[in-house]
C-alpha cells in the first residue's frame, strides 16, 4: 500500500510539540529524525564501538530536527494544508519559548510495508531498571526482577520513548504498591496503567478522549495479560467517571493539568500519590502553585530535557 510522507524540518526543542499535532491527523506513524539523539547515542557508545563511519558527526550539532508523518494518497491533498495550518498556529502561540526552525514541509510517496520495515529494524527494548519497554515483535528476555510491557507496532500514541513518561514510570516504580487502584487520565496506548498493573497494582482505570487511543490501549492490556485489571474509557479525561484511586498518573500538558486539579482531587483518597507530567520546566511552578491550594503537598520532582514531572500527596 502507498502512503503520502510528509516531513517537516524543525528544531530538537519543539520535536515533542509538533510530533502530537502530527499524531492529530494520522494513524499511521509518526517518525522524528534527531541531530541530538544520533550524537547522544555516539557519545554513550563511543568507547564500545571500534569504527565510526567517516562523516558520520559532520553536519550533526545544529539542533535539527526532521518529523515525517505518513497519511492516506486519498486524502492527503486535504490533509496537509491542516496539518500546515495546525503547526503554523502552534508556532504563533509558542514562538516566545521556543526556536520552532523553518517548518519546511516536502512531501514523497513511499510502500507502506518498506517503512514500517525500516522502523521495526530501528526500535529496541527500552530497559528502565525494573521495566523493560519493548515492542511486541521482539522477544526479550528479562533480567532477574524484571517485568517487560509489550507494546504493539502499529500503536499511534507513546512507546516510552519520551522523557515525560519515562520520568511516570520512574515515579509508578517508586511509590506504586500491592494494593494501589491507579488512575491513568489521558492513557494513549495505555503505557502507564499497564505498566502499573505489571508492576503489581491491583487495578488500573485508564481513561482517553480519543478512540483510536482506547482501542490502542485494549489492544496493548490484551497482549500483556492484564485486560482484567484494567478497566479501559472512553471518556473526557474523568468526566462521568466516580473511581477513586490510591494513586493517579497524568502525562498531559501544565494547562489541562490545571483545569484538570479539581477533578484530580476529587477522584483520589486522602494519603494518595499523584503524579504529574508532561509539564515545561517554565510551567511547572503554575502546577506547584494549583495543587497546593487544593491542599495537595509537593513531595517529589524531576527533571529530563525540558520536562518536569511532579509528585503531590493528597492530606
Amino acid at each position: 500500500m502507498k502512503y503520502v510522507e510528509l516531513t517537516i524540518y524543525t528544531t530538537s526543542s519543539v520535536q515533542e510539540l509538533i510530533s502530537d499535532v502530527l499524531w492529530q491527523f494520522t494513524n499511521y506513524g509518526v517518525a522524528v529524525c534527531d541531530d541530538n539523539d544520533v550524537l547522544e547515542l555516539i557519545n554513550k557508545r563511543r568507547n564500545t564501538w571500534d569504527y565510526l563511519e567517516d562523516g558520520v558527526t559532520k553536519n550533526l550539532g545544529n539542533n535539527a530536527t526532521l518529523i515525517k508523518c505518513y497519511l492516506d494518497v486519498d486524502t492527503s491533498s486535504s490533509t496537509i494544508p491542516l496539518i500546515q495550518k495546525a503547526v503554523e498556529q502552534l508556532r504563533e502561540n509558542g514562538k516566545e519559548y521556543f526556536d520552532f526552525g523553518t517548518l519546511e514541509t516536502i512531501t514523497r510517496i513511499v510502500d507502506g510495508d518498506d517503512w514500517i520495515e525500516i522502523w521495526r529494524k530501528h526500535y529496541r527494548p527500552m530497559d528502565m531498571g525494573k521495566v523493560v519497554i519493548c515492542p511486541e515483535w521482539i522477544d526479550y528476555e528479562p533480567k532477574e526482577g524484571q517485568c517487560v510491557v509489550k507494546i504493539d507496532s502499529n500503536m499511534a500514541f507513546g512507546t516510552g520513548e519520551h522523557e515525560t513518561t519515562s520520568m511516570c514510570i520512574d515515579f509508578l516504580i517508586k511509590y506504586l504498591n500491592g494494593n494501589s487502584v491507579v488512575i491513568d487520565v489521558g492513557t494513549g496506548s495505555g503505557i502507564l496503567g499497564i505498566t502499573a498493573v505489571k508492576l503489581g497494582a491491583k487495578k488500573a482505570v485508564m481513561t482517553d478522549i480519543d478512540e483510536v487511543a482506547v482501542t490502542t490501549a485494549k489492544h496493548n492490556a490484551i497482549l500483556n495479560g492484564v485486560e482484567s485489571n484494567c478497566v479501559i474509557t472512553l471518556s473526557n479525561l474523568l468526566e462521568k467517571n466516580d473511581s477513586v484511586g490510591s494513586l493517579v498518573v497524568a502525562n498531559i500538558t501544565a494547562d489541562i493539568l490545571c483545569i484538570l486539579s479539581n477533578d484530580i482531587l476529587n477522584h483520589c483518597e486522602n494519603g494518595s500519590h499523584v503524579i504529574l507530567s508532561g509539564i515545561l520546566k517554565e510551567k511547572a511552578q503554575q502546577v506547584v502553585e494549583t495543587y497546593s491550594k487544593l491542599g495537595f503537598n509537593l513531595v517529589d520532582s524531576k527533571n529530563k530535557g525540558e520536562w518536569v514531572a511532579l509528585v503531590f500527596k493528597r492530606v
